[in-house]
C-alpha cells in the first residue's frame, strides 16, 4: 500500500539583510533546518531553495530598511509568499534585548513567520518606488534651499551688513537677489564667498523647479485619473496631488478612513489603563512628510472651502495647531472618498451661501 501525500510541505525563511551580506535561516513545517550567511544575491537564494526544497511552498520574511523592496519583489515574482515587516512590529522577549545577533534575528523571524505572528507592510511596485524617489528628492532640495538662504543671511549678519527694509522678508525677489550681487565688499575674498553662495542658490532653485515640473508632468500622464481627482479638493494643488500619489501609492488599498488616517499618522496615540485615559499626541510612526504636506494644505483649505472655513470659525480662539490638524484630518477623509468613489469633490454651495452671509 502506497502512502499518499495530502499536504504540501512548507518552508519558512527568515532573513536579516544588509548591504554586503544576508543572514538566512530555514525551517520547515516539521523541523528546524539550518542557517547561514550568504552574499546579497536573491538568485543564489532561489538556487539553494530549488536544489533543496523544490516541492515546498515557500514563505519568506525580512525587516524593512535601507535595502528597500527589490528583494521582496523578486521573491514575490517567484511565487513565494513574501512578508516585509516593520522592525517595531516584531514580537520580542526581554532576553532578546541582551542577546541580539543577525543569526538570532533571522531564526526568530522564521519562527514567528511559521506561527503567523508577523504583520506585513505594503510592498510598493518598482514604479511606485521610483516615483517616491522623485518626491523625496524634491523635498531634499527644499531643505538645501532653506539651508542655502540661511547661510547667505547668516553671512550678512556676521559681517554687519543690514538688509534693506523692503527686502527684509521671507520672499526672495529678483530685486533682493540683485542687491546681494551688487554688495560692495571691502575684501575680494568676501565677494568670492558670497558669489559662491549665490551660484549654489541659483542651481538649487533650478533643480527645485525642474523636479516639481517633472513630478507633475509624470502624474498627469501616468496617474491622470487620481491626479485630477485629488486636485478637485480645495487646498490640494498639482504638486501635492503628485506627492500624495508618489508617497501613498494606490490609495484604493485602504478599506476605511481609520486605516488610512492611521497609516498617514493623523490618529493620536492613546493610553488607557483602568479608569484613566490619556491622549499622547500623534504617533511618531507615520508618514511624516505626507502629514506635513496635509497640514500646510489645511491652511489653504480654510480659505477656499466654505465648509472648512465654517469649521475653523467655529473653533476659532482655541489651540490653533490642534484645529488645523483636525482640518487636515478632514482632508484625509476627502482624499479617500474621491479616490474610492472615483468622483471629483464638489463644494457644498448651500453651505457656501450661508457662510458668505455670516458677518465677521
Amino acid at each position: 500500500m502506497q502512502t499518499q501525500v495530502t499536504a504540501v510541505p512548507k518552508l519558512y525563511i527568515g532573513m536579516d539583510i544588509h548591504k554586503k551580506s544576508w543572514s538566512v535561516h530555514f525551517r520547515t513545517d516539521l523541523f528546524d533546518h539550518r542557517g547561514f550567511t550568504m552574499p546579497p544575491e536573491p538568485m543564489q537564494l532561489e538556487s539553494y531553495v530549488s536544489d533543496n526544497f523544490a516541492a515546498y511552498e515557500v514563505y519568506i520574511t525580512y525587516e524593512s530598511g535601507c535595502c528597500g523592496f527589490s528583494a521582496a519583489r523578486y521573491f514575490r515574482n517567484l511565487g513565494w509568499h513574501t512578508v516585509v515587516v516593520n522592525a517595531a512590529d516584531i514580537p520580542r522577549m526581554n532576553k532578546q534585548n541582551y542577546q541580539k545577533t543577525d543569526r538570532i534575528d533571522c531564526r526568530n523571524l522564521s519562527k514567528q513567520l511559521q506561527a503567523g505572528q508577523l504583520r506585513a507592510i505594503h510592498i510598493p511596485t518598482e514604479g511606485q518606488d521610483h516615483l517616491r524617489s522623485l518626491v523625496r528628492q524634491r523635498n531634499c532640495i527644499v531643505r538645501q534651499l532653506r539651508q542655502s538662504k540661511l547661510q547667505i543671511k547668516g553671512m550678512l549678519l556676521y559681517m554687519g551688513i543690514k538688509i534693506p527694509e523692503q527686502h527684509d522678508n521671507p520672499n526672495w525677489s529678483k530685486a533682493f537677489l540683485e542687491w546681494l550681487k551688487n554688495i560692495q565688499w571691502p575684501n575680494i575674498t568676501a565677494a568670492y564667498s558670497m558669489q559662491s553662495k549665490l551660484r549654489i542658490l541659483e542651481v538649487l532653485h533650478k533643480e527645485y523647479l525642474n523636479a516639481a515640473n517633472q513630478l507633475r508632468s509624470y502624474c498627469r500622464t501616468h496617474h491622470k485619473k487620481d491626479y485630477y481627482l485629488l486636485k478637485s479638493i480645495p487646498g490640494i494643488g498639482g504638486y501635492l496631488a503628485a506627492a500624495l500619489i508618489g508617497e501613498l501609492g494606490d490609495i484604493r488599498r485602504f478599506s476605511n478612513e481609520k486605516q488610512f488616517s492611521s497609516y498617514i499618522g493623523m490618529i493620536p496615540s492613546m493610553r488607557n489603563s483602568g479608569s484613566s485615559e490619556s491622549t499622547l499626541g500623534i504617533t511618531p510612526r507615520s508618514k511624516s512628510l505626507v502629514r506635513s504636506y496635509l497640514v500646510e494644505a489645511a491652511w489653504v483649505t480654510i480659505r477656499r472651502d466654505p465648509e472648512m472655513q465654517a469649521y475653523y470659525r467655529k473653533h476659532f480662539g482655541k489651540n490653533v495647531k490642534n484645529v488645523i490638524v483636525k482640518v487636515a484630518h478632514k482632508l484625509v477623509k476627502r482624499i479617500l472618498s474621491v479616490i474610492k468613489n472615483e468622483r471629483p469633490y464638489t463644494v457644498n454651495y448651500i453651505h457656501q451661501t450661508q457662510v458668505s452671509l455670516k458677518p465677521d
